[in-house]
């Protein structure tokens, strides 16, 4: 295996991971392969957000939900509680300042599982019937979490944030793509939609060099059972499954150099 790890993250939740591979004497390549784009209209997220304080609890489903809200919120509003379904998330609140010292904040205990279903489990559901929940989220997406808290006598509303995408096949990107292919490096893939994503890309590829086979030599660093299984449906072997969070990650990733 070669010294490159390939982080696929939106750009902007990429960058601090690869300076770290970077400071680590590894080579960083980011290529996105998700695009997150703001929304056009956002009138319905300003709108919802400037109401925070009548929510009991406010859950973001991903970094990208807690950024893009972010920039419509000035101070967390006091008695309103925090959930999020990973460390990335939590460490995005805390770039805004919200921290458990100013606000009560869920999460699944467990980094091995960061997901809505665990989120759930760690929520105290029978204290919000009858309460106010708001979910912060981008245009399409689960509905369990909405669901399950709707079966528990909350009042919930969701309201998009951002819009996501998988990148054009550019003759730029199809180049990067081959290049990265003809060795066997680390990728770091996040999310199920990037990686059906990224397979998508390859086949687009060509069948000439076998570039599917050559993806199934790649190993895989994920930080979701989710994200692994969907690996093993699309043929990927190698796969390490960790916690969520750049601590997790980066330490697979240096236990295999």
């Amino acid at each position: 295996m070669s010294d490159t790890v390939v982080i696929t993250r939106p750009r902007a939740q990429a960058e601090a991971l690869a300076q770290r591979v970077a400071q680590a004497g590894r080579t960083a390549v980011v290529l996105p392969l998700l695009e997150i784009h703001p929304l056009p209209d956002q009138s319905q997220l300003r709108e919802t957000l400037a109401q925070l304080d009548r929510f009991a609890l406010a859950a973001f489903v991903s970094p990208n939900a807690v950024d893009a809200a972010f920039a419509h919120i000035g101070r967390w509003p006091a008695g309103v509680a925090v959930a999020v379904v990973g460390e990335g998330s939590r460490a995005a609140l805390a770039r805004h300042g919200v921290t458990p010292a100013t606000a009560t904040i869920h999460c699944p205990p467990d980094p091995a599982f960061s997901d809505s279903e665990h989120l759930l489990a760690s929520l105290d559901l029978a204290a919000l019937h009858g309460r106010e929940v708001l979910i912060v989220r981008g245009e399409t997406g689960r509905e369990l979490m909405a669901d399950a808290l709707r079966a528990a006598g909350a009042r919930v509303t969701t309201v998009a944030a951002y819009r996501r995408s998988i990148p054009e096949l550019t003759p730029e990107l199809a180049a990067q793509l081959r290049t990265l292919l003809g060795g066997e490096h680390q990728w770091v893939v996040t999310s199920s939609e990037a990686l059906r994503g990224l397979a998508g890309l390859v086949q687009r590829l060509g069948p000439g060099d076998n570039f599917v086979a050559k993806l199934q030599r790649q190993h895989f660093v994920v930080p979701h059972a989710r994200i692994e299984q969907t690996a093993r449906e699309l043929g990927l072997d190698q796969v390490t499954l960790t916690g969520s969070g750049d601590e997790g990650v980066f330490a697979a990733l240096q236990s295999q150099v």
